[in-house]
This record gives C-alpha cells, sequence and structure tokens, in this order.
C-alpha cells in the first residue's frame, strides 16, 4: 500500500497536508506533490490530479479544485457546480429519500468509484463490499483515525469513520475508484459520511421504536390471552409494568373493531389514540382485520365509538360490560355485534342492543339445567377447569385454528381440550344442536357467577327441567317465530334453506343433495339470509347457535339429549 493517511496518527510529513477529516493538501509551495500532481507521499496530498488542460477547452479528468469542468460537466464530483451534489446529497434527507442505500449508491456514481459502508464488525451496511484491510478498518472505526487515504493494487481508497449507533458503535465508510481523489471528490466522500450517520442513526432510532412497539404489542396480546383464560392476577402483573392501573377494576367492555387488512395497523394505533392508552389495544391474531379492545371506563367507550363513526368502513361491535374474568364470553359477545354494526348506518352496535334466546327463558329453571349439564366439570382444579371452559367457549365461537391464535396455543392442545370436555359431559360436539346447547350451557352459567340481573330470585328450587322444557317458554316461540319469519317474505326460499343445512349440520354439500341442488346455491342462499336476519351464519358462533335454538324452540330441529351425562 502507498499513500497511506491516518488522522489519529500523524507523520512529520503529514502536518499542515491536510483537513480534519483527511482532506487534500494544497499548500502554497506545493509541498508533497509528486511530478504527476497525484496523491502526496504519506497521504498528505490529497488535491488529487493537478493536470490541467491547454485552454478552455481542455481535459480535466483529475478535477480542477477551483472549478473546473471535470468529466465534461457531467454534474459528479469533479464537476464545478459545487451547489449541484450538495443540493443533491441534501435531498436524500428528505421524508421521502431517508436511505442509507441510496446515499451509497448516489455517491458512488458522484465519485465515479465503488461505495461500501460496514460496522466495526465489517458487516455491510450500504453499498458493495470492497476488499479492505482489517487492522485499518478496525482502527477507524474504533476511532483511533478518523480518516484514510492509501493507493493500493490500481485503486485509490478513501476511508472515512462514520459514528453509528449503540450498541454499534462507529463504521467505515470506504469509497474506491481509479482516478486519484482531488479536492472537490473528497469533500464529497466527507459530507456523505455525516449524511450517513444521520440516516443510520435515525434509522436505528426507528427499529428501536418499532422494536419496541413489537414488545408491547406481544404484551398486549399476552395479556388479552391470559384473561381468556381467567388468570386474572397474572394479567395484571404482566400489565402493571407498561400500563400501571389499566386492569384495576373487576370489570370492563370488550370491543371489536373491523377494518380491511391494509388499515388494521393504522385503526389499532388511531384506538390508541381515542382511549388514551386507557384500553387494552390488541391486533387480534386469529382475524387479519379485527382490533380488540377491551375498555375499562365508559368515556373510552365513546371515544372509540366516535372514532368508528369518522371513518367510513370500518365497524364496532361491543359486548355489555362483564366481569375480567369473563373476557372471553365478552369476545363472543362482541364478534356478534360486530355482525348486526355492518347492516346499520352508524357502523357500531353492542350486543345488549337485542333479544337473546336465554333471555327469554324461565331463570330458575334455565341455571338448573345449565348447572346440571357442566356438572362433571365441577370436580376438576379451579385452574384446569377455567381453562377447559375457556378454550370450549373459543371453540365453539371460532374455528380451532383461530381459537388456537387467540389463546397463544397449538390447535391439536384446543382439540384436545374440547375432546376433555365432550368425554366429560358425555356428548359429542360434532352435532351442531350439541354445540347450540353447550353454548347456552357456558353462557348461562358465566351470567350466573357475574350476578346477572335476570339471575333466579330465592325461592323453591326448581325441578328437573330438560332442554325441551326450556325452550317450550311462550316469551322464546313468539321470539323465534317473529324471528324466522323475516325469511317467509323472501322469494329465494331462504327459510327452508336454513333449516335444511342446519339439518345438515350446516354443511352445504348434504344440505345441498337433499334439496336438489348446487352446493354454491345453498352457501349464496345462507349467505343471503345473513342480513335479513342480522346473523352471520357462515362463520360459526353465538349468533348460529341463536338460529338453531329458534328453529329447536318452534319443533323444526330435533333438540338434543344432554341428560345422559346427569
Amino acid at each position: 500500500m502507498a499513500g497511506q493517511e491516518a488522522d489519529g496518527d500523524v507523520t512529520e510529513g503529514d502536518r499542515g497536508d491536510r483537513d480534519d477529516r483527511g482532506g487534500d493538501s494544497h499548500g502554497a509551495d506545493g509541498r508533497g506533490r509528486d511530478r504527476r500532481g497525484g496523491e502526496s507521499r504519506g497521504g498528505g496530498g490529497l488535491g488529487g490530479d493537478d493536470r490541467r488542460g491547454d485552454g478552455p477547452g481542455g481535459d480535466d479528468r483529475g478535477g480542477d479544485e477551483h472549478g473546473g469542468h471535470g468529466h465534461g460537466g457531467d454534474g459528479r464530483a469533479g464537476d464545478g457546480r459545487a451547489g449541484d451534489w450538495a443540493g443533491e446529497l441534501l435531498d436524500h434527507l428528505r421524508p421521502s429519500g431517508r436511505d442509507p442505500r441510496r446515499v451509497a449508491a448516489w455517491l458512488a456514481d458522484a465519485v465515479d468509484g465503488t461505495v461500501c459502508v460496514q460496522d466495526a464488525s465489517g458487516t455491510l451496511l450500504a453499498g458493495r463490499r470492497i476488499p479492505l484491510e482489517p487492522g485499518l478498518t478496525g482502527a477507524i472505526a474504533e476511532g483511533r483515525i478518523a480518516s484514510a487515504a492509501l493507493e493500493d493494487a490500481g485503486r485509490h481508497l478513501r476511508l472515512v469513520r462514520v459514528d453509528l449507533p449503540p450498541p454499534l458503535g462507529g463504521g467505515v465508510l470506504a469509497v474506491a475508484r481509479t482516478a486519484p481523489f482531488d479536492r472537490r471528490a473528497a469533500e464529497v466522500v466527507t459530507r456523505t459520511a455525516s449524511v450517513l450517520e444521520l440516516l443510520l442513526r435515525a434509522r436505528e432510532s426507528t427499529a428501536a421504536g418499532r422494536r419496541f412497539q413489537r414488545a408491547a404489542a406481544d404484551l398486549r396480546l399476552a395479556i388479552l390471552q391470559l384473561l381468556m383464560v381467567e388468570d386474572i392476577v397474572a394479567a395484571r402483573r404482566v400489565a402493571a409494568g407498561l400500563w400501571p392501573g389499566l386492569l384495576d377494576t373487576d370489570s370492563a367492555f370488550v370491543y371489536v373493531a373491523e377494518s380491511t387488512p391494509e388499515e388494521r395497523d393504522r385503526l389499532a394505533e388511531a384506538c390508541l389514540d381515542a382511549t388514551g392508552e386507557r384500553a387494552l389495544v390488541v391486533r387480534c391474531p386469529a382475524v387479519d382485520e379485527h382490533v380488540i379492545v377491551v375498555i375499562p371506563g365508559d368515556d373510552e367507550v365513546r371515544e372509540l365509538r366516535t372514532l368508528v363513526g369518522a371513518r367510513p368502513g370500518t365497524f364496532l361491535g361491543g359486548s355489555v360490560r362483564q366481569d375480567l374474568a369473563r373476557t372471553a364470553t365478552a369476545y363472543g359477545q362482541a364478534v356478534s355485534a360486530l355482525a348486526v354494526a355492518r347492516f346499520r348506518p352508524e357502523q357500531a352496535a353492542v350486543y345488549a342492543e337485542r333479544s337473546h334466546p336465554e333471555r327469554l327463558m324461565d331463570p330458575a329453571a334455565l341455571h338448573a339445567w345449565s348447572a346440571r349439564v357442566l356438572k362433571p366439570l365441577d370436580t376438576l382444579p379451579h385452574h384446569t377447569r377455567a381453562e377447559l371452559l375457556a378454550t370450549t367457549r373459543l371453540g365453539l365461537e371460532f374455528t380451532a385454528v383461530s381459537a388456537a391464535k387467540v389463546l397463544g396455543v397449538s390447535r391439536n392442545t384446543v382439540r384436545a381440550r374440547m375432546d376433555r370436555v365432550e368425554q366429560l359431559l358425555g356428548t359429542d360436539f360434532s352435532c351442531l344442536s350439541v354445540r347450540a346447547a353447550v353454548h347456552l350451557a357456558l353462557n348461562t352459567q358465566d351470567g350466573r357467577r357475574e350476578g346477572h340481573p335476570q339471575d333466579p330470585a330465592p325461592g323453591p328450587r326448581p325441578g328437573r327441567p330438560d332442554l325441551g322444557e326450556l325452550l317450550a317458554g311462550p316469551a322464546l316461540r313468539s321470539w323465534s317465530r317473529d324471528l324466522l319469519a323475516r325469511l317467509d317474505s323472501d322469494g329465494r326460499d331462504l327459510r327452508r334453506t336454513v333449516r335444511t343445512w342446519l339439518a345438515a349440520g350446516a354443511n352445504a354439500e348434504r344440505a345441498a343433495q337433499l334439496l336438489g341442488v348446487h352446493a354454491q346455491t345453498v352457501r349464496e342462499r345462507v349467505r343471503g339470509a345473513e342480513p335479513v336476519l342480522e346473523r352471520q351464519l357462515l362463520a360459526s358462533g353465538s349468533d348460529l347457535y341463536e338460529v338453531v335454538l329458534s328453529h329447536l324452540a318452534l319443533g323444526e330441529l330435533t333438540p338434543p339429549d344432554l341428560d345422559r351425562a346427569s
């Protein structure tokens, strides 16, 4: 190597011959230049090739430091138009152009060379890799040398330290080209190093912010999953670190906001802003369009509804206020209300805004029946029972895959837990009417534990009612007739199609065989019934089970026998 310059270790021949970043030498006496006007011995003369043309049109490839037209006036570093390259460099600081890789590419074009930006370990940060001496790059990265210039194997190198954000420390900007570096080319490299420092620090700051946001999002999801399995103590402990007081309450609402997958991140941020981080905002792990919001206070609910009302194409479904231990139930209510919100001009709905079958049954008889159905689970340890019930609630509301994502477990774990509940209850979840009945029992027991206003008043204990007796009440039968009558006015034979589809276990292929139509026709008719009933049918959940119970109440489906286990 020849012509090496080390700013941190100045030799006698270097003094006075360079700027503070390893700039070029241009002393009045020309000291240090060789006969070709190239770099100075010892690295002090980075004035570049000082050959000048014979006239105004002469060749000035080396770049006159006093403003010659190097490279034929193409605007590169050797060009005399200093404002051109400086303006272009500053453009890279605009919000639309803050990319170190683009800066490296610009610099390579500006000086007609190869550019490499690497950290102290040699990891490439931008540009293209250049063979460099590890000892020299290490000294520059560590700050023992600020910059260096050298000629090696027919190439001219310029190396400048770049301060990187912690924990990277220092890095090196290396530029290689065949022509010597004139004063202007050296200045471009030096100034570019400063811009790269700013961009790399900004990028790391942005990356650190994103890492924090991802960590916070993961924590919010973990808190929600703990709430879903009724582990309230652990959920509060996790929340206390970053959001003190967030779960210092015994009850909360659960809302589900829906947009498009592309808009969901912006919707989640808007929900955080609207609630002032006084709510648990979680990007749903199961549905890409959904944001789940657990809200302790009424004020935040109003802010959330205002937010959604001002966003076309965004819908909001909410639960009634529930005990924190009933978060899974509240989530199901919110999803059910979301189906109604899609058909409302205000784009929002709350679960309590419509009648539900369990509220139309005799409370004492309903609670006695549900307690008997779920009694086999009472022998389990509290944590195991809560885990099985929470999994079953979600497994009845959603697919095993979606329930697994919400709970943070594998789908095999969800299926294994539900299989265990099946065995304990002595029933079969492959039957749609069984699922609807167990769902009813779970919701009833939740309401009793919460102290629902319709809990039975003290008095004589009911006998041993079965599901058929519960469904035979006049209030429920009247509600069922009114609900299903909505389908009669449609000319597509919706009511018969829905009834046959339910009897076939919500299987379109089997229903199509019974109806003598194509399976796709069945699906289209069932989908057409959803806005009429204001309930989602093709997606398993509370809406579907309500329609099943209405058919059971009118005797259009055979009720399941759940009394065998009790």
